[in-house]
């Protein structure tokens, strides 16, 4: 049984789509999905913004992107005479932090947070913080209603699930034992100390060895002074989270071809329907199309070995500098055979995702001779996914 088509245009076309979520696993073209999808959807009159992570050097080029921007840019080349617009942006993971902490505390606060070495690091590295990230710059984007779609290319995380796991994550670290543990001296009353210093002096010895003075100090110094913004980051959590459940959410699941990402791309799937979020459909990329030809995998191998017998038989081996007679034509009966079973490959997997996840709708994309990097490459890319009709 084949897989349903994914109608792109129809899904682009409904102004109650108000935000594309291109989501899978590292490196399967989420961010190529994301710009074609924004694309496509501006030069059909939509007012497009692309919220993108880390587009390759010419693809950001191409959108207007030269530099790392926190602030949606418009993007020129884009026919806008349907109406449309297109707008595209790189997530600053900690610029966009900084902003929450500057909209959320009042500027004495915000200024000792920003400046604290302890919030540095949290800021920049902390696990899941990226994900997080996207997610709060979506919500604000969303909230501003400047745009009536937007295109988020998730972060190249090590699992497509991470997206989704962000706010339970930074919610846990923020609910923990050791930031309570942090923000006892500063809310427990006097009456409470007394009993508390002991045990707390004992625990404090114990961090100090493992952490440092210096960064235990810093870390309760940030907690102290972030404490009251604990709630917030919670609250719009299960905003953004609910909004990405909203019936105008769209997912989008992108795939390769291959084992890993797509046992991935299932994983999400499931994922997606457990969590009620609205799955459009998954679009598998980068296809290698079995040539429509007669000469099938064995006998074009068979052909070139009987092309280079009669070489050999003709002692043409290249011995005298002429080459093999028939080198050229054996050659391409290998990449014949060879293309005809990668295709045959990637069709037996894609029919193993189809038969577990019959009702998805699926858009297949031809792997392109070279990187998409430009506008047109784009288009390209768009156009493929809007013809999937049966």
């Amino acid at each position: 049984m084949s897989a349903p088509k994914l109608d792109m245009d129809r899904i682009i076309d409904d102004r109650r789509t108000r935000i594309i979520v291109c989501c899978g696993s590292g490196g399967v073209g989420k961010t190529t999905a994301a710009a074609a999808i924004g694309l496509r959807a501006a030069e059909r009159g939509r007012q497009a913004c692309v919220l993108t992570v880390d587009p390759a050097r010419r693809l950001a080029q191409s959108m207007g992107l030269t530099s790392l921007d926190n602030t949606p840019r418009q993007v020129d080349g884009v026919d806008t005479s349907g109406g449309g617009s297109l707008h595209a942006m790189m997530l600053d993971m900690k610029r966009t932090f900084d902003e929450i902490v500057e909209a959320h505390a009042d500027p004495d606060r915000a200024a000792q947070i920003l400046a604290n070495p302890f919030y540095q690091s949290l800021s920049s590295s902390f696990a899941g913080t990226q994900e997080y990230m996207a997610m709060e710059k979506l919500g604000q984007l969303r909230h501003s209603d400047e745009w009536d779609l937007i295109v988020v290319d998730t972060p190249p995380s090590r699992s497509a699930l991470d997206f989704l796991d962000a706010p339970q994550r930074l919610g846990r670290f923020l609910d923990g034992k050791l930031i309570r543990l942090l923000t006892v001296p500063a809310k427990a009353g006097m009456s409470y100390m007394k009993v508390l210093n002991a045990g707390f002096a004992i625990m404090t010895s114990v961090l100090t060895k493992i952490l440092g003075a210096q960064v235990l100090k810093d870390a309760q110094t940030f907690v102290t002074a972030f404490d009251t913004m604990f709630g917030g980051f919670r609250e719009r959590a299960e905003w953004t989270y609910r909004l990405l459940q909203a019936p105008g959410t769209a997912f989008f699941v992108v795939a390769a071809p291959e084992p890993d990402a797509l046992r991935e791309a299932s994983y999400f799937v499931e994922r997606l329907d457990a969590e009620r979020m609205p799955l459009a459909g998954l679009i598998l990329n980068r296809v290698h199309v079995s040539p429509a030809a007669r000469l099938r995998a064995a006998r074009s191998l068979a052909a070139a070995e009987t092309l280079d017998t009669y070489d050999r038989s003709d002692g043409a081996d290249g011995s005298d500098g002429s080459g093999p007679r028939y080198g050229v034509a054996a050659a391409v009966l290998r990449m014949h055979a060879e293309r005809m079973n990668l295709g045959k490959r990637e069709r037996r997997l894609a029919e193993h995702f189809t038969s577990a996840h019959p009702a998805v709708p699926v858009a297949e994309v031809i792997a392109q001779p070279e990187d998409v990097h430009d506008l047109d490459g784009l288009r390209v890319i768009g156009t493929s996914l809007s013809q999937q009709r049966s």
